[in-house]
């Protein structure tokens, strides 16, 4: 950078101690001036600089709100993709067949009785139900002993339940059936809207002004429409319960074993036959005791009526007449 001084001399004087004054003078503002000078026009590159720097940022950052709606758009396209997959996954649930499933199991154990515990606990377990129960001890322990029970579990943990059961001992039987009721369900979703709709309109045909006649027309139409409604709710109910939990019907049979049961002893053999035979005399007795007590408050009826079948027998053989034989022709 050039700094321009401009300095006015004074007049020329012969005194030469005051001209190297001020040329002292002006040779230390000159070095001043350099000094404060060169700072400045050294700065001024770096400020130069530094501004296409600063904009070269800028061109670099100024791309970044561009790339806002990209982000938007995929994030949107995504969220759309989301919702499709949602729907195919909603349609392939609603598409899929309602089923009623029954199975049958039958399971040779050690034990009915410790089984059958374990049985609760794996219904228990499974959050199902036992429905019913029934255990059958035969008198000869040649004869396998044999409990049924009823279960229903959830449907999604019937195969869970059945391998469970299985366990217990070993399958001699297993099977199981499942009968589509989807066509049932979707027929009588169908009929239960259109009567709801029906009810509606029988209903705002109710609220107009009209005769006695139409009014009762419209109440019974309406009645036997609620009543349909009602049935088909019902059989809709029971349906969905039965495609919802699946019922087991499970046998258990104790293996016999070689091992008899020990007979009683003699002495108690005797003790207790004397018991039923003093029962039965009991019972003889009690019943004789009774009879009597029944003919006593009967008698004057028996008195009566013997005395009527005896007046009767009595009559009759005064009021009979004797036949008289006709004598034979001789031969």
């Amino acid at each position: 950078m050039k700094t321009h001084l401009k300095t006015n001399f004074p007049p020329h004087q012969p005194n030469l101690a005051n001209n190297s004054t001020t040329r002292f003078a002006i040779v230390a503002f000159l070095t001043l001036s350099s000094a404060i000078a060169l700072p400045s026009c050294a700065s001024s590159p770096n400020t130069l600089s530094a501004a296409p720097s600063a904009s070269g940022k800028n061109q670099i950052a100024a791309p970044a709100p561009q790339s806002a709606p990209a982000a938007e758009r995929a994030g949107a396209s995504s969220k759309v993709a989301a919702d499709t997959a949602k729907k195919t996954a909603a349609e392939t649930t609603a598409t899929a067949p309602q089923l009623i499933k029954k199975a049958e199991m039958s399971v040779v154990v050690k034990s009915i009785d410790t089984s059958t515990k374990s049985v609760t606990e794996i219904v228990k377990k499974q959050q199902g139900d036992i429905l019913a129960f029934q255990n059958q001890k035969p008198p000869d322990s040649s004869v396998r002993q044999t409990a049924t029970l009823q279960i229903r579990v959830p449907q999604e943990k019937l195969e869970t339940t059945l391998n469970a059961l299985a366990k217990l001992g070993s399958v001699e039987n297993q099977g199981l059936t499942a009968e589509d009721v989807s066509d049932q369900l979707v027929d009588n979703d169908a009929r239960l809207k259109n009567l709801r709709k029906s009810e509606e309109v029988v209903l705002k045909i109710m609220e107009r002004s009209g005769s006695v006649g139409d009014v009762l027309k419209a109440s019974e139409q309406l009645s036997t429409i609620r009543e349909s409604i009602e049935r088909i709710d019902a059989q809709l109910k029971s349906l969905r319960n039965q495609v919802a939990y699946s019922t087991i019907n499970l046998t258990l049979e104790a293996a016999v074993t070689a091992r008899q049961e020990p007979e009683p002893s003699l002495g108690l053999q005797v003790q207790e036959t004397w018991g039923k035979a003093t029962h039965s005399v009991g019972e003889l007795t009690l019943g004789l005791f009774a009879l009597a007590i029944w003919m006593l408050a009967y008698s004057p009826y028996i008195v009566l009526i013997g005395a009527g079948i005896y007046g009767f027998n009595r009559f009759k053989k005064q009021h009979s007449v004797p036949k008289i034989q006709e004598p034979k022709p001789p031969n």
